[in-house]
């Protein structure tokens, strides 16, 4: 941000951090959260087993393809 590039609207790291302990917490399996930042974010996130799936909207901002090469 102080380079003028702007951060996620919602941040889906920050996010796997919180559903765990907030799944315990509340006692639920699912959770809708929403980030309150300068432009938001709604993420739908759930518990699975370690894991933290997360759903929302998204925009792409770059694509491109990556080859790897082998050394044998």
């Amino acid at each position: 941000p102080s380079q003028a590039i702007p951060e996620d609207p919602a941040t889906g790291p920050a996010h796997c951090t919180f559903v765990p302990w907030w799944t315990e917490q509340l006692a639920k399996g699912d959770l809708h959260a929403r980030q309150f930042s300068r432009r938001g974010g709604e993420l739908w996130c759930s518990l699975k087993n370690d894991r933290v799936p997360i759903a929302g909207s998204a925009v792409c901002v770059l694509e491109g393809t990556l080859i790897l090469e082998t050394s044998a």
